[in-house]
């Protein structure tokens, strides 16, 4: 049967208005990176709800609510690792096998992981291709102002950049499952078991996430100081970021040949480190319900753990919750610097607050600009990062009185969850698991904006960059 004239004129407007709806989309996805990380990254989630909203997904059975499914999806792609279920009980294998799957997809990224397979597919990047990976690699570029030409990596070197990530989170996730894998068997796993556990593992260190696949968690490994360092060993790879790697790999030791950017993420981790080791030890060694009841060496070792997982690895051998508060005060600043950027970890990264350190150095010195190993500092990357520590601070503050407003629990609780949800860290007081559902929704955005980055949801909101062609009169204001 033909169809009507209006019944033609009618499919011909559904298609316009279909492609006109593509056109809209397809441009609010390519006009700016930060927009489509944005808009990725709300896709995967929605996915990965859909996934543990499955029965199959949950041990019981039965569908969970739909808060605790979208909170648990929330933190397996924003690699956080702060749940309000028990993933272990609670979810049946395959649930933990979507856990495993998601942690790896959110870990490299989006915008990397779509640039990898893009490369896969043509051989080649484009430059549309290589501007969406170096905005990942470097959230300066998604800002439409001028690119420093001594940014981390430069276009040219994206598709070496690329293909360092995809080896290095296969060859690194390897290895750590070799290294992990006999200490299960040492430690009673069954040999079948620990085939899925090392490298389940392997993955939460490497992206820096904290679930545990097994009901006892690390508790059982509590001295096993050699399973123990090699999930530092893994945090630690993870967090400095891949264009640091990317460094390494270059120039392996020569200090002299590594960028700046490199410089600072390495020198300033490993300052934070000892620093936040020596700080918990001063604060923890006679807490009974800690470190109190440890020997020397014991708690030493344990510290230094502590300080390793508050940089946003989320393992834990203790019960966080039992912390003194001035601990749990100085491992929320730890857990607010995070890692490196371009890394599996959150926080405001260990270069921004860098940054802002040389640049309170320099003006104690008197000195006319920011300078560090030979190398000037320009003012737009000072002033990139004190608006990321304004955003995170304002996050943070915001999720703090709310939350606390909702559950009237102990501010230092409520504020060491609120970080540990925006650093993507995972480490928890026991508070999280008892929100309310209002307050669920709450920390799931606060994981949702650490883990998309300050820097780009800025730039994501942002209709567009315009650029002023005058200068308005100077007059300063009176600061201090």
């Amino acid at each position: 049967m033909a169809a009507t004239p209006n019944e033609a004129r009618l499919a011909v407007r559904l298609r316009r208005i279909a492609y006109e709806a593509w056109d809209r989309l397809r441009n609010l996805t390519t006009a700016s990176p930060a927009r489509f990380a944005v808009l990725v990254f709300v896709t995967l989630i929605a996915l990965f709800t859909a996934l543990f909203s499955l029965p199959a997904a949950s041990a019981t059975g039965e569908r969970i609510a739909f808060a605790d499914a979208l909170f648990t999806a929330v933190s397996t792609i924003c690699v956080t690792g702060l749940s309000t279920l028990n993933m272990y009980s609670d979810f049946s294998p395959l649930g933990r096998v979507i856990t495993y799957i998601g942690v790896n997809v959110g870990a490299l990224g989006v915008l990397t992981l779509a640039s990898i397979l893009g490369l896969v597919i043509s051989k080649r990047l484009g430059l549309r291709a290589k501007l969406i990976a170096a905005g990942d690699s470097n959230p300066l570029r998604v800002h439409g102002g001028p690119v420093n030409e001594g940014q981390t990596v430069r276009l040219g070197e994206v598709g070496q950049l690329l293909r360092t990530v995809a080896l290095s989170t296969l060859v690194i996730e390897a290895g750590l499952t070799v290294l992990i894998y006999p200490s299960l068997i040492i430690g009673g796993i069954n040999p079948l078991v620990a085939l899925w556990e090392a490298p389940y593992y392997a993955a939460m260190a490497f992206t820096n996430t904290g679930f545990v696949p097994n009901a006892d968690g690390l508790t059982p490994f509590a001295q096993d100081y050699y399973l123990l360092t090699v999930l530092m060993a893994g945090v630690f790879l993870g967090s400095i970021g891949f264009p640091v790697i990317f460094t390494l790999w270059r120039h392996y030791w020569r200090f002299r040949l590594w960028s700046l950017h490199a410089k600072l993420t390495i020198i300033t981790t490993v300052v934070l480190f000892f620093a936040g080791a020596g700080v918990i030890l001063l604060l923890e060694y006679d807490n009974p319900l800690t470190f109190g009841s440890m020997d020397a060496w014991d708690t030493t070792f344990q510290a230094f753990f502590l300080s390793a997982m508050t940089r946003s690895g989320g393992f834990s051998v203790i019960n966080i919750g039992d912390l003194n508060g001035a601990t749990l005060i100085v491992g929320s600043m730890l857990m607010f610097v995070g890692g490196g950027s371009a890394s599996t970890a959150g926080g405001i990264k260990v270069t921004t607050l860098a940054v802002l350190a040389l640049a309170v150095f320099s003006e104690a010195k008197g000195r006319p600009s920011v300078q560090a190993f030979g190398r000037r500092i320009p003012s737009d990357v000072q002033r990139v990062a004190l608006s990321v520590v304004a955003w995170g601070a304002t996050i943070v503050a915001i999720s703090t009185v709310t939350i606390s407003r909702i559950t009237d629990a102990p501010i230092e609780h409520v504020l060491f969850d609120v970080v540990s949800a925006f650093a993507t860290v995972g480490l928890s007081t026991g508070l999280t698991a008892e929100l309310p559902e209002a307050a669920k929704y709450v920390m799931a955005a606060t994981m949702f904006m650490g883990r998309i980055g300050t820097v780009t949801l800025a730039a994501a909101v942002a209709a567009s960059s315009r650029s002023q062609l005058y200068a308005l009169p100077v007059e300063r204001p009176i600061v201090g």
